[in-house]
């Protein structure tokens, strides 16, 4: 006689995971069947891989629209791992009994996705809580006995799908999927039977089943797609329900502290919480620890609680071990509430072609995937350091973001040090999948992108965006269809300011060639034709711009001024002459005009006195007030310390300043404000000291003793004393 044992879990508890362990002990079963994909049926004995370590997932996903992928995760304290766990010691076979996977892909959005509401929620009312997390970790997860839940939460669930309309949708067809596997593994001549799946769908296993004919019918026609199954390193903080996972809990690394913590789990919690505090230099000691547990205890007992849970030792870090402090308990919860555990597969498990390259390069170059974020800092003229930028810089064009750039600690205007941020995320699993589209190997998947980043007429900033990638990452192949296209958009395009924007990172590139040993010839010369083309374009371009195209022309003629300095001397002086060329303009906005005229001074091109007549001329009475305000912004954009060491200069600012008139001074206010803000603390002190020693220059006359009118001086008194809160 076929006998069924239903053991309705919860995803991820350690209590479900240690209830199940014990449960299949006892029941000893000839097959155990799971709530997962059936397509990972073939994956099953992997797990018998040493190398293998939760947390680990399933990844599922359509061979022809990676967009479509699910991850079936495990943790060891999950109780599907478990019970694949007790599979493997036993010697029995295991079988997914979910909805194939094929058949989710290809079905569309379903608004019947799964049970209605919160089913936990009801059970956690009925027992007087407000929290179903809360009533769940102390029923279940927190217990620490032998006694088996699996028949009160099968009668629960039954009391509660009473009431509820018959699923629907992909929830109608997963139950129904189920029951039919149930139903082959009978007839397959197995006896004794296990079945681990969500609490919510006990009462449909739960015999008589319906007419098998019912679930033909649900199932009957359903469309499928190819799919790809495989094993993948998953992590803690992938686990959490923060992190956006349906099926996630808040705490996987407190989860993962109890199942695998035998006795003193309170003590050995609070021991780790002082470590965390200690590694970032916090003041804890083992007094403090003491207290924590006894006042963790404490609460537990106060709540009529058999152990402390995570909200009483919660609180006991608050208190004792933090002081208080919500940003030191932040840090307790990411680092191990949560914590970033990360997995390990086996290298025999199928990968992609894709991201078999990864993992073995990435072996190679001793760079390990992990979930922490990792400071990196690379010696390119080294061949370990600039293979390992090479491989960032690919895997950035594929839109794997494992490093990030970082500002480097180490001070240097060399191009021979990089430094990174590393952090891996599982997701990137499904990314190399997608970008397998482009290549079998990170290099060809990576020209292979750049070569369709060109293609068409795409702008002329991507194109050099691709330009700079390729001689970053090493790309050669692809380099020379960049260059072409960007010479052809760099012909074809008439627009200045595009061209001025995308000549810093061509200029830049070209500096790579030192270190990456890249033959930046060709980029050089498409860069200086750029050039000729800016120094022709840029006058009409500039002629009768308002405010706004102004300073947008001051930031690219800054970013265009600081490229030109490392394309050699001559594409320099060309470009100095066509800025004074294009100085001399009278229709040029005064923003600009006074950016150009430092831009000129500091390159030894206009001396003091030239200086002195164009801010003469830009500051006279005949001009708005607005109007030398922006000539002055635009000119001290570059700093102050011009006004310190030129007495002449800082005489006419001065005259200028006391010649706006009242009614006039508080509307250019903002654009002085903006303007002399900017300047430090230093050069703001020597300017004042400059100005109060000035010929000429307006002083504060004191009144003496006999001049002071004291009858206006008491009014003020009333006012002043209010303003330095002193009282009437």
């Amino acid at each position: 006689m076929t006998t069924t044992h239903l053991l309705g879990i919860r995803h991820h508890g350690p209590g479900s995971a240690r209830a199940v362990a014990a449960r299949l002990a006892e029941l000893a079963p000839d097959v155990v069947l799971i709530e997962g994909p059936p397509e990972a049926d073939a994956l099953v004995e992997l797990t018998e891989d040493p190398a293998m370590a939760p947390p680990v997932a399933l990844l599922a996903y359509a061979t022809d629209d990676v967009s479509r992928a699910a991850f079936w995760p495990f943790a060891v304290f999950s109780p599907e791992w478990q019970a694949l766990a007790y599979a493997r010691e036993a010697g029995v076979p295991v079988r997914f009994c979910d909805l194939p996977a094929a058949n989710t892909f290809a079905a569309g959005p379903d608004e019947h996705a799964g049970p209605p509401g919160d089913p936990l929620a009801s059970l956690a009312a009925a027992g007087g809580y407000d929290d179903p997390e809360r009533w769940w970790d102390d029923v279940v997860e927190s217990r620490r006995d032998d006694a088996s839940p699996f028949e009160v939460i099968a009668e629960a669930m039954t009391a509660l799908r009473e009431g509820e309309k018959p699923p629907q949708g992909n929830e109608a067809r997963r139950e129904a999927y189920m029951r039919s596997v149930l139903r082959k593994t009978r007839k397959d001549g197995f006896e004794n039977i296990a079945v681990v799946c969500g609490a919510w769908h006990v009462p449909a296993l739960a015999d008589p089943l319906p007419p098998a004919s019912h679930d033909q019918t649900v199932l009957k026609g359903l469309p499928k797609r190819k799919v790809a199954c495989t094993w993948v390193p998953w992590t803690h903080g992938r686990l959490a329900a923060a992190s956006g996972y349906g099926a996630g809990v808040l705490s996987p690394g407190w989860y993962h502290h109890l199942f695998t913590t035998a006795s003193d789990v309170t003590t050995r919690w609070l021991a780790g919480v002082a470590a965390v505090l200690r590694e970032e230099d916090l003041p804890v000691s083992t007094a403090h620890v003491i207290e924590a547990v006894r006042l963790a205890e404490a609460l537990a007992a106060l709540r009529g609680r058999s152990s402390a849970g995570l909200a009483e030792v919660t609180e006991a870090t608050r208190s004792v071990l933090c002081g208080g402090d919500d940003v030191q308990v932040a840090l307790v919860t990411r680092r191990l509430v949560v914590g970033e555990r990360l997995g390990e597969v086996p290298d025999r498990v199928p990968q992609p072609p894709l991201a078999a390259d990864l993992t073995a390069t990435a072996k190679r170059l001793r760079l390990k995937k992990d979930p922490v974020v990792k400071e990196l800092d690379l010696d390119l003229r080294t061949p370990g350091g600039l293979d390992r930028s090479k491989l960032l810089h690919r895997l950035r064009i594929l839109g794997i973001e494992w490093g990030t750039r970082e500002a480097s600690a180490r001070r240097n205007r060399g191009t021979f040090r990089e430094t990174w941020a590393l952090c891996w995320e599982p997701s990137f699993e499904v990314d190399l999948v997608a970008a397998a589209v482009h290549g079998t190997t990170v290099p060809s998947a990576a020209g292979s992108a750049v070569r369709g980043t060109v293609e068409g007429t795409p702008p002329l900033d991507e194109v050099t965006t691709a330009v700079e990638n390729c001689l970053l990452a090493d790309l050669a192949d692809a380099l020379p269809d960049a260059l072409a296209a960007l010479d052809a958009r760099a012909a074809a395009d008439s627009d200045v300011a595009r061209l001025m924007s995308a000549l810093p990172a061509l200029a830049r590139a070209t500096r790579y060639g030192d270190v990456r040993g890249t033959d930046t010839g060709s980029l050089r010369a498409v860069a200086l034709r750029m050039l000729d083309r800016v120094c022709a374009g840029l006058p009409p371009a500039t002629h009768g711009i308002d405010d706004d195209a102004a300073t947008r022309f001051c930031q690219l003629v800054d970013g265009v001024h600081d490229a030109t300095a490392l394309l050699g001397e001559d594409a320099k002086a060309r470009w100095l002459a066509a800025l004074a060329r294009l100085a001399e303009r009278p229709s040029l906005p005064p923003l600009l005009a006074g950016r150009l005229s430092r831009i000129l001074h500091d390159a030894g091109l206009l001396d003091s006195l030239d200086i002195e007549l164009r801010l003469g001329r830009a500051l006279t009475p005949g001009i708005t007030p607005s109007a030398g305000a922006a000539y002055v912004e635009g000119f001290f954009d570059g700093g102050a310390l011009l006004l310190v060491h030129d007495e002449a200069l800082l005489q006419v600012i001065d005259a200028w300043l006391a010649a706006i008139p009242v009614d006039v001074f508080t509307e250019v206010l903002p654009l002085l404000r903006r303007t002399f803000g900017a300047f430090s603390g230093p050069e703001k002190r020597a300017i004042g000291q400059r100005a109060a020693g000035l010929t000429g220059a307006t002083r504060v006359v004191v009144p003496t003793a006999d001049e002071l009118d004291e009858e206006r001086a008491e009014r003020v008194l009333p006012v002043m004393a209010t303003l330095l809160g002193a009282g009437a």
